[in-house]
């Protein structure tokens, strides 16, 4: 009888240091994943708390210090905003966006005249910048100051912005429209990984300032092309390009034509057909060599140019050229 009973004891204190054990191990693997477990299987270490069936069954188990800080990924979710992304300047952005404080020295205090000032206050300007793979807001804080016995107050102006009076950065700007024209990336998909990394900006607002940062660049294309223009050889070509919708489901077949110059330039141009009057229109005013593939619409080109006079001599490649024009501008920086 007395050997049934001690078998029995020891089953339990072996089914006991069995579930010891598993949770002893259970424990071991979660602080592992927390030191050396990807990015994706962190937790927080204060989550731990919450994990009651975990720890609670051992009192013996070492506590967690929950004062410390691991940061964790965690995924973004379609959650409503709650209000506190809009600043007094109007700028929608969440605290996931990181901010960039870039003070403004004012003049006063660092002078000899600085002990008859004292700042009072801060104004601040808010401008949405962009940096490769990220968003930051740049505070611009100017000192408030106020001079002590004439009770004068002044602040310094802020800089000088690419657009006047946009919450928009020259950097923001110029992102939106290479990732739009050279990473082929539509502002639709920026707009949306604008909001996924926290900034609530509308798609109106982001074609606006793509179309303000197009007449920006439109006197700069117009000297390049017309400095193409007065190249004494001339590359031209046709490629084509999708632009528009033609029926559902289906986009226009339209062209660029990329014109090569002697100063190592490139501009293109773009219409919807590969008819000669584009490349007509494109070459009034031109004098020299024009160089081109086969294609019979630039000897009609260069026939209706040398009309009134002979100012144009065309030279052709066939089609066994090893490089294109896209291609000979990419090799030749």
């Amino acid at each position: 009888m007395k050997t049934s009973e001690t078998n029995t004891s020891q089953q339990d204190k072996i089914q006991s240091l069995e579930e010891r054990n598993a949770v002893l191990e259970q424990q071991l693997d979660w602080f592992k994943r927390q030191l050396f477990g990807r990015k994706s299987e962190k937790q927080l270490l204060d989550e731990a708390s919450a994990q009651g069936s975990l720890f609670a069954t051992n009192k013996g188990a070492p506590s967690i210090d929950t004062s410390t800080d691991i940061k964790a990924h965690k995924r973004k979710s379609n959650k409503q905003l709650n209000g506190d992304e809009v600043n007094d300047t109007g700028l929608r952005f969440d605290a996931s966006v990181p901010t960039k404080v870039i003070d403004i020295p004012r003049p006063e205090l660092q002078g000899e005249d600085a002990d008859n000032y004292e700042i009072i206050g801060y104004k601040e300007t808010n401008r949405l910048a962009q940096q490769p793979g990220s968003y930051t807001i740049l505070i611009y804080r100017r000192p408030v100051v106020r001079h002590k016995s004439k009770q004068t107050v002044k602040t310094t102006s802020t800089p000088s912005n690419v657009l006047e009076g946009c919450y928009a950065d020259v950097s923001l700007i110029a992102g939106l429209m290479v990732d739009k024209g050279v990473y082929h990336l539509p502002l639709y998909r920026q707009h949306q990984r604008m909001i996924d990394s926290g900034v609530h900006i509308s798609r109106a607002t982001l074609i606006n300032w793509i179309q303000k940062g197009i007449e920006l660049l439109r006197p700069i294309y117009q000297a390049q092309l017309k400095s193409i223009i007065n190249s004494k050889t001339l590359a031209m070509d046709e490629v084509p390009i999708k632009a528009g919708r033609k029926s559902k489901g289906k986009m226009k077949q339209t062209y660029f034509w990329p014109m090569y110059g002697d100063n190592n330039e490139i501009a293109f141009t773009w219409s919807n057909n590969r008819g000669f009057l584009h490349a007509q229109h494109q070459l009034e005013g031109f004098t020299g060599t024009l160089l081109t593939d086969g294609y019979a619409a630039y000897s009609k080109t260069v026939a209706k140019l040398n009309e009134k006079e002979d100012t144009v001599t065309h030279a052709t490649f066939g089609y066994t050229r090893v490089v294109t024009l896209t291609e000979h501008y990419r090799l030749s920086q």
